[in-house]
């Protein structure tokens, strides 16, 4: 069973840029909008037929998504502005009349989150999305609105959810609910209400906690 954690916040909050501690060569970066990274890039290639193993793939597509997720022997996986993944079919399939097209897109998204906790034990699967506020004003993940929420609650999937905070001109992750929003962590896997917005740290953190055993550099 994979670890999967939730990264929400507001745009430029610094999800994307918490990544620029990790190697690129452990990770593969599902982009669902392509984007340039928001650091340095050094090392974050393309994966083409040419270069397989690359460290971004791009897709907006479930299906595909969860087939690169299976395929790759990268143990970190991080879905970025997965909240397109859901805007984006709804958008292609406006022009349908009805309600069943919310049903297969709450599906499709269920998909993904459910493959995240059922890879194999050492992975780790980082789900990056926006926020926002439900009528009763709590901050939670972006979807398309009451029709899918009625659907699926996907922070309930997960264990961890940590959201971006910005004070002062400092980024950080809140690791503990304050009461008006989905945050929330085991007991004891960090030891403040806010870290500093570095994956990396998230990750060995994670990976002490529930003593995975790294697997060694990627074939």
């Amino acid at each position: 069973m994979s670890i999967a954690t939730l990264i929400l916040g507001e745009s430029g909050t610094g999800k994307s840029t918490s990544l620029r501690h990790f190697d690129p060569a452990k990770v593969l970066l599902i982009q669902v909008i392509s984007k340039p990274l928001p650091f340095r890039p050094t090392g974050w290639n393309y994966v083409s037929k040419e270069n397989p193993e690359g460290a971004i793939f791009v897709s907006d597509n479930s299906q595909k998504i969860c087939a690169a997720m299976q395929r790759t022997s990268k143990e970190i996986i991080i879905i970025d502005d997965f909240q397109y993944l859901m805007a984006n079919e709804f958008m292609r399939r406006s022009t349908e009349k009805g309600y069943d097209k919310f049903t297969d897109i709450g599906r499709n998204a269920w998909n993904v989150f459910d493959l995240a906790g059922r890879l194999p034990h050492h992975k780790r699967v980082y789900i990056l999305a926006h926020t926002q506020h439900d009528e009763f004003g709590r901050t939670k993940l972006k979807t398309l609105g009451k029709m899918l929420d009625d659907k699926i609650t996907l922070e309930g999937i997960v264990t961890v959810c940590l959201r971006t905070q910005v004070s002062d001109g400092n980024y950080t992750f809140a690791t503990q609910n304050n009461g008006n929003d989905t945050v929330k962590s085991p007991m004891g896997l960090f030891e403040t209400s806010y870290i500093p917005n570095d994956l990396a740290l998230v990750d060995k953190a994670i990976c002490e906690y529930w003593d995975i055993q790294p697997q060694g550099e990627p074939q």
